[in-house]
């Protein structure tokens, strides 16, 4: 029998990007990290403007790398609000959540590409 009054949530149409790094992790607060976002204007006229990393060992080096900031730039508000929490022995990377119709520029994967070769390095 299907329920007379069903609830207005559920599965939501909603995605969200994860990319796993194999790390050991020691310390975990060296490896947590997220972007500032310094922006200019209002919603759709809102513009990216600087980025800074806020975190422990881990941001101080992805702030260091001039590519990285170029790169992160370039991308939407969404695609350039990352995050990066350590779990066990994973390192886990990811973004915002997007709709149905989000893909996965070949520059979005270069920046969490070289995201990963920064915490293999520490």
């Amino acid at each position: 029998m299907q329920d007379p009054n069903p609830l207005p949530w559920g599965a939501q149409s909603k995605f969200q990007i994860h990319f796993i790094v194999k790390r050991q992790v020691t310390n975990p607060s060296d490896y947590i990290a997220k972007t500032k976002l310094i922006t200019q204007g209002h919603f759709g006229s809102k513009k990216l403007l600087n980025i800074k990393w806020l975190g422990g060992k881990l941001a101080d080096e992805l702030n260091n790398d001039s590519t990285l900031h170029n790169l992160i730039i370039n991308q939407s508000i969404a695609n350039a609000t990352i995050f990066i929490d350590p779990l066990n022995d994973v390192v886990r990377i990811y973004g915002a959540w997007y709709n149905a119709n989000f893909i996965i520029t070949k520059d979005l994967f270069h920046i969490y590409d070289i995201i990963a070769s920064h915490i293999k390095s520490i």
